[in-house]
């Protein structure tokens, strides 16, 4: 049960995660997605067959980016910020309402067995929620906030970090591997405080019963 709820948070998140970058696009002037049927919340359309695997197994993955032309946005450099911090900004909203429900949902001993799997998927949507978006934000290609940031930083300096992108990705692998099979914790140092703050702050007095629930 544990396995399911897990897959469908995940297949919940990144559809709702690249939906957004379509859609934002779309509403700057960029209708590729739409054309290339990416516009939508099928999650088939969105899931990634090795991504999805390595989800599954190594708890770390990824969607199909949805493809966007700079060249239909009336000013690029500013506007890809916005498509990039979409994302994350629609996991840190499906977080959000996660941790709301969670809130009124009473005590985790007196739960019910349906009841405690409805709060299971919301504490599971919270923390996986709040991890995409703070690791989507880290400022390295391929991830959201290296666009973010270029958007932040005058156009030559965005050239500049642009011509590091080649390198990026094959460095954030390798921390990745790093971090699961020599066990550096590389990353999860990085991310790990501001996660759980985030998972505190959306599920307020609910938060040691969440913390019971995702130490299972």
């Amino acid at each position: 049960m544990s396995t399911l709820i897990f897959i469908a948070v995940i297949i919940i998140s990144l559809t709702v995660h690249e939906y957004s970058h379509g859609r934002v696009a779309y509403m700057l002037g960029d209708d590729t997605a739409k054309r290339q049927g990416r516009l939508t919340l099928n999650p088939l359309k969105h899931l990634d067959p090795m991504g999805a695997l390595f989800f599954y197994f190594m708890h770390f993955g990824w969607a199909k980016p949805v493809p966007v032309d700079p060249r239909n946005l009336q000013d690029p450099h500013r506007d890809m910020l916005f498509i990039a911090a979409a994302g994350p900004a629609s996991n840190l909203i499906l977080a959000f309402i996660s941790g709301f429900f969670i809130r009124f949902m009473g005590p985790l001993e007196r739960m019910e067995p349906m009841t405690f799997y409805i709060f299971a998927f919301l504490c599971l949507a919270v923390y996986c929620n709040a991890a995409l978006a703070i690791f989507n934000m880290l400022p390295i290609f391929p991830l959201d906030g290296a666009s973010v940031l270029k958007g932040l930083v005058p156009r030559e300096i965005a050239l500049k970090l642009g011509q590091l992108d080649k390198y990026s990705g094959i460095i954030l692998l390798v921390l990745f591997l790093a971090d699961y099979f020599a066990k550096t914790g590389i990353l999860m140092s990085i991310i790990r405080v501001p996660i759980v703050y985030m998972v505190e702050l959306f599920t307020q007095e609910a938060f040691p019963s969440v913390s019971t629930v995702l130490s299972l």
